[in-house]
């Protein structure tokens, strides 16, 4: 297994996977995967990865901005997506992992994470990974009619930012 960026090249792969994620009901808010152009431009340059088995994508993770304001420059956003069939077997773990390296490696010292409440493996994970609770937002968004609450957890670097 090695990582790879994500690019338009692998793309199909990484939309397939966040497809999946979209039919478990509490992997995100959103019922269909963008287009290349539109999750391009929503995430960060760098932290798009892939980790692969030769050609295979068996799961991503990617950093995208919390905020335009240049104050909120050193923080990003998280998100993790693993295959079906790779569930269960340390991929999001080793994708969370390698995003921190990357992260901190471009003086990000805050990751922020917005999982949905019933998601409790991708909580976990995320726990297991230094990230911590700090809150929920309650009934923040609609899926299928059904208002669900949004569990937020944090990590901040104990090598960049305030040490």
């Amino acid at each position: 297994m090695k990582f790879h960026a994500i690019t338009e090249a692998n793309y199909s792969q990484v939309s397939k996977i966040y497809e999946e994620g979209i039919k478990t009901g509490m992997a995100t808010f959103q019922t269909a995967a963008v287009d290349w152009k539109t999750w391009d431009e929503n995430h960060l340059p760098i932290g798009r990865i892939t980790l692969q088995d030769s050609d295979i994508v068996l799961g991503w993770a990617s950093l995208a901005h919390v905020s335009s304001r240049c104050v909120y420059g050193g923080v990003a956003e998280v998100s993790v997506y693993v295959s079906e069939k790779s569930r269960g077997k340390g991929i999001g773990k080793k994708l969370l992992l390698e995003l921190i390296k990357i992260s901190e490696a471009h003086k990000f010292w805050t990751l922020q994470s917005g999982i949905m409440r019933d998601n409790k493996a991708s909580i976990q994970m995320h726990i297991n990974c230094g990230f911590r609770e700090i809150g929920y937002r309650e009934k923040i968004g609609q899926l299928n009619g059904v208002w669900l609450d949004n569990i937020l957890l944090e990590r901040r670097s104990k090598t960049i930012g305030i040490k």
